[in-house]
């Protein structure tokens, strides 16, 4: 092995645990209640300055958290389209919303801070545009929400744009809520993260397709 193979071995192992440390301080803490002192230490660098330099600003360090794991979502959800029938309904875009999140949570175990992470960073007016961003540049996401506008071609524009940020407020804080209770080791309503997105999911049809209130 080459020096140079050593020292870009050495950088993406440092690299790796500050994002590991960030991502559970900030889902613990919120990201603007933790200093790049405190990650540094956690995630065993002397160096106090460390994160900024192979991150930069603290909205670059959440970017790299969100792509960490955004592949792999992605991945889940690609395959999740590809496998629908011929005439999906409702239900089956729904899924491809909440089951690729669960997937990609229960492959990495327990306990876990990503979905705690999300809710954080969702919270933040100066943050929560970084990951808006990063989920609709998903090839796969854009197809989900195009199948779901063919499914409800009725519901009015701003109940459809009210119902979308229903959605998304569910999918992020019930995720984050599951995952706090795995972390303590609390009682939580489904066994499995699938069975958690199962029912999700099955909120999220019956907020789709609840009767609109027109106000005379």
């Amino acid at each position: 092995m080459t020096g140079r193979t050593v020292r870009a071995a050495r950088v993406g192992a440092t690299r790796e645990s500050i994002l590991a440390a960030a991502e559970q301080l900030f889902a613990e803490h919120g990201v603007f209640a933790v200093s790049n002192r405190q990650v540094s230490e956690v995630a065993g660098q002397g160096n106090n300055t460390a994160v900024g330099y192979h991150f930069g600003t603290k909205a670059d360090l959440v970017r790299a958290i969100v792509r960490k794991h955004a592949e792999r979502t992605e991945l889940n959800r690609m395959r999740m389209v590809a496998e629908l029938g011929d005439s999906p309904g409702v239900r089956d875009w729904v899924a491809c919303l909440t089951r690729p999140n669960a997937e990609h949570l229960a492959a990495l175990g327990n306990p876990t801070w990503f979905a705690r992470f999300g809710a954080q960073v969702m919270t933040d007016p100066t943050l929560r545009g970084i990951m808006i961003e990063e989920a609709l540049s998903a090839p796969s996401l854009h197809q989900v929400l195009a199948g779901l506008n063919r499914c409800l071609p009725e519901l009015p524009a701003e109940v459809r744009a009210e119902r979308d940020d229903m959605a998304r407020q569910l999918m992020v804080h019930m995720f984050a809520e599951r995952e706090r209770a795995l972390a303590e080791g609390a009682p939580t309503p489904r066994s499995t993260w699938l069975d958690a997105a199962a029912g999700l999911a099955d909120a999220i049809v019956g907020l789709y397709l609840a009767p609109v209130t027109r106000r005379p």
